[in-house]
């Protein structure tokens, strides 16, 4: 069962997400919070400094806890839902999960350890499809002390990406895209020939100072395209497209 602070986290944390608490609304002060979830001061802190680690509240001395009002600048590409997004072009999406392995980080992958941190990564692969017709291999490791709840997530029927959409709540980004050939196994998987063309999106996401996930998806060349359009004070979701 999750921790109760993490009950508590969790609780204010998809108010705020859902849009119930606004930016700029006042959270109800820790006595309240402590008799409505019947825990002590310090469970009721812990949830609250958790929240505000990643940036979804401020804590101001003496005039009390309320939801951060978006910062200034944001980034130019989101983390799309690959489920949302075959959908909305009107394919029928499906997934279907390939591997998924539980494993110390490599002592030799700096990049490992941090995403771990002193526990564990749980890692997955996956294959998207869209009307049946393989679109993305995905390689994705989550940090298992980032995110307790993935270990016993129901990956069979869900995908990772979607189910950390649904769950967790990301506060940065960082997206590389580059161009690269279809080895042995990736043209197997994809349906493509060995050295064919495809498009490599490699992702790190963080909250707070906590990184969450990696991943690099692995989409067939001209299947898949991003668009990102925005102006100096709002940037759009990308959207894929045939």
């Amino acid at each position: 069962m999750m921790p109760l602070h993490e009950r508590i986290r969790s609780s204010i944390e998809n108010r705020i997400l859902s849009g119930v608490l606004a930016p700029g609304d006042r959270l109800p002060i820790e006595a309240e919070l402590m008799q409505d979830f019947g825990c002590s001061r310090m469970t009721v802190n812990k949830a609250l400094s958790a929240l505000s680690l990643v940036g979804l509240i401020d804590r101001r001395k003496r005039a009390g806890t309320f939801v951060a009002r978006p910062r200034l600048h944001s980034m130019v590409l989101d983390v799309p839902d690959l489920a949302q997004e075959v959908t909305r072009r009107g394919q029928c999406y499906s997934y279907e999960l390939l591997a998924r392995k539980l494993r110390a980080p490599v002592k030799a992958r700096p990049d490992e350890q941090a995403l771990a941190g002193r526990g564990k990564l749980l890692e997955i692969e996956s294959l998207h499809l869209a009307n049946n017709v393989p679109l993305a291999l995905e390689r994705r490791l989550v940090g298992v002390i980032a995110v307790p709840a993935i270990v016993t997530a129901n990956l069979d029927v869900e995908a990772s990406g979607t189910w950390l959409l649904r769950n967790v709540v990301w506060t940065e980004a960082e997206t590389r895209i580059s161009a690269m050939s279809a080895d042995k196994r990736i043209g197997e998987l994809l349906d493509v020939e060995k050295g064919g063309a495809c498009l490599s999106i490699e992702r790190r996401t963080w909250r707070g100072k906590e990184q969450i996930t990696s991943v690099q998806q692995i989409f067939v060349a001209e299947a898949y395209d991003l668009v990102a359009r925005f102006d100096s004070t709002r940037v759009r979701t990308p959207r894929s497209a045939d």
